[in-house]
């Protein structure tokens, strides 16, 4: 590499700022449509979404654990999740991973969540 070109960790994301954060918004929406179906509180407010990444294709990266591995709904939430990021029309792809480590404890659900099931 000459001196001219920037390594390719300096380059600048073809998204900007702005826009970055209008998609976060809207990916933050939608991901509180989708419930655990045995708590009435959605997935978001759980603490069960662990990383989110947007590529500067608009392409998502979501890695997402559950309130329990043994969960009923394992095999389905994540198709629940990509279907609903996947309504956001600047979002070019979506995939989502199930990973349980950390493991998910209810030290990670928001006021709003505990709040909603009485935990405060």
């Amino acid at each position: 590499m000459d001196d001219a070109t920037p390594a390719p960790e300096t380059q600048a994301s073809a998204l900007s700022q702005a826009e970055l954060d209008q998609l976060t918004d809207k990916l933050i929406e939608k991901l509180k449509t989708v419930f655990d179906p045995e708590i009435p509180v959605d997935i978001y407010e759980l603490g069960l979404i662990y990383k989110v990444d947007v590529s500067d294709e608009r392409a998502v990266a979501i890695d997402m654990t559950l309130t329990a591995p043994g969960c009923p709904v394992a095999g389905d939430m994540p198709d629940w999740v990509r279907d609903a990021v996947l309504q956001i029309p600047e979002v070019t792809a979506c995939e989502v991973n199930l990973v349980f480590d950390p493991p998910w404890d209810p030290s990670l659900m928001s006021d709003e969540a505990k709040l909603e099931l009485n935990m405060f």
